[in-house]
């Protein structure tokens, strides 16, 4: 679902209140884990963290105005999500991901290219998003993409 919000906290104040607390959760996790020079923000009305305009001019390509994306989470219509352009851009992160998270779920791993879905909120691995979130830099990020986007 699109929320229309200018801060992450208004963002979260406008969920349903059982989804409050763990996109509040979520949110934490990938502040504390996330390395420096990515940016909180409301990207693509989610909350997001980009690469901003300041270490990254261009942009991203689709929308040079938009800083370039790395992740975000959502709140969906059935489903919590985090997107993560690691995930979907680099096969050994994508490796990694699958094969940690039976480690921390019971349930069958749902995810798309880059989207994971958590249909059940006490399904979410937070310690697990939170060692996603650390994994890879700013600089590392800026290199992938820039090799991704020029084949």
């Amino acid at each position: 679902m699109q929320y229309k919000a200018d801060s992450p906290e208004e963002y979260i104040n406008q969920l349903p209140e059982e989804r409050q607390a763990p996109i509040k959760k979520l949110r934490e996790i990938i502040k504390k884990n996330l390395p420096k020079g990515f940016e909180e923000t409301i990207s693509y009305g989610m909350i997001g963290y980009v690469v901003p305009h300041s270490i990254y001019p261009d942009g991203y390509h689709c929308t040079p105005e938009l800083p370039l994306p790395f992740m975000n989470i959502a709140s969906q219509k059935n489903f919590i999500a985090v997107y993560s352009s690691s995930v979907y851009a680099t096969t050994e992160l994508n490796d990694w991901f699958v094969n940690q998270y039976p480690k921390h779920c019971k349930r069958k791993l749902d995810m798309g290219k880059s989207c994971i879905r958590f249909k059940y909120i006490d399904d979410i691995p937070y310690d697990l998003i939170g060692e996603l979130a650390s994994k890879m830099t700013v600089e590392e990020w800026i290199a992938i993409y820039e090799k991704n986007i020029k084949k």
